[in-house]
């Protein structure tokens, strides 16, 4: 089960939402696996603070239940150990999903793009190769790319983009993102889509309506070749920024020639793994598209499962 959440606008629900959320999967151990990301939120002054928020909403809608947090070295450390060192359990589920992989593909460039990111891990011999173990660290390596399929600002991704025979700069005021991208281009599946930048309806004709923004114009202005045009630009910039970054990582490990691809963004990743010259290899029977989506949070389980028998 994955329910999207903003820690940064609604973080004061995040304790009473996985009460819920515990009552509707129904019992279990009592034993929880952790791994988390919304350290990184701009609610929080340092991510200590964000990895103690997330922590004490665990506790109190759990009281009493253990929990075990994935650290960036594929260790569980407890509650107390995390909060001492925060750092190491920050931004640890790219670790999982690496982890779990690395079982069935020893080989391969794990290709996991979700909302917001995409991380590039060289797995080589069944063991994670990555240079970066924390993101400042990863982002100079390769192997996370700020780029996601729905909440990209398209400014991040193109400078210029395609009108009336020529070209125009962009607007940077968070108009329109990916989300608008690949909803008008139909390039992810309808049920992938949240929310739009504007807070209204994810429908296309609203996509396209942010998306001629872009150009401070609105729907007037622009008819549906000019909004397919840019969609167009920005997701084959998108495309190209991901195979960049992929080249990056491949040049430490050019033996590595198969890319793994799992994640919300997945049809856009396996463009970008073939762009830069990976064979996307077919995931084992069990990575549904379900679980694809959510396989940190999967994959954390499935290794806390394997450690305790």
């Amino acid at each position: 089960m994955t329910v999207p959440f903003s820690v940064e606008r609604d973080g004061d629900r995040l304790q009473g939402l996985l009460e819920r959320l515990g009552r509707e999967i129904g019992p279990v151990d009592g034993h929880h696996a952790v791994t988390m990301t919304a350290e990184l939120s701009q609610r929080f002054r340092s991510k200590a603070e964000g990895v103690a928020f997330v922590l004490d909403a665990l506790e109190r809608a759990f009281p009493g239940a253990p929990f075990h947090l994935l650290d960036t070295a594929g260790r569980f450390r407890s509650p107390a150990e995390a909060r001492s060192r925060p750092i190491e359990v920050a931004a640890s589920n790219w670790v999982a999903t690496a982890m779990i992989v690395a079982e069935e593909h020893p080989d391969v460039i794990l290709l996991d793009m979700g909302s917001t990111t995409t991380d590039i891990i060289p797995i080589s011999s069944g063991k994670i190769q990555a240079v970066g173990r924390t993101d400042p660290d990863r982002l100079a390596s390769g192997e996370l790319v700020y780029s996601g399929a729905l909440r990209t600002p398209v400014e991040a991704l193109a400078r210029r983009v395609p009108w009336r025979g020529g070209t125009a700069l962009v607007s940077a005021d968070d108009f329109a993102h990916t989300a608008d991208v690949h909803l008008w281009l139909g390039s992810l599946p309808p049920d992938a889509f949240r929310e739009a930048a504007n807070g209204r309806p994810l429908t296309r004709d609203d996509a396209a309506e942010r998306l001629a923004r872009v150009v401070c114009a609105d729907r007037s202005m622009v008819d549906d070749a000019g909004i397919t045009a840019i969609a167009t630009h920005v997701a084959d910039a998108q495309v190209g920024a991901i195979a960049t970054a992929i080249n990056q990582v491949r040049a430490r490990h050019p033996s590595l020639r198969c890319a793994a691809v799992l994640g919300l963004g997945a049809p856009i990743a396996t463009t970008a793994a073939r762009e830069a010259g990976l064979t996307p290899v077919p995931m084992d029977a069990t990575w549904t598209a379900a679980i694809s989506r959510a396989a940190p949070a999967v994959a954390v389980a499935r290794l806390l499962e394997a450690q305790r028998g």
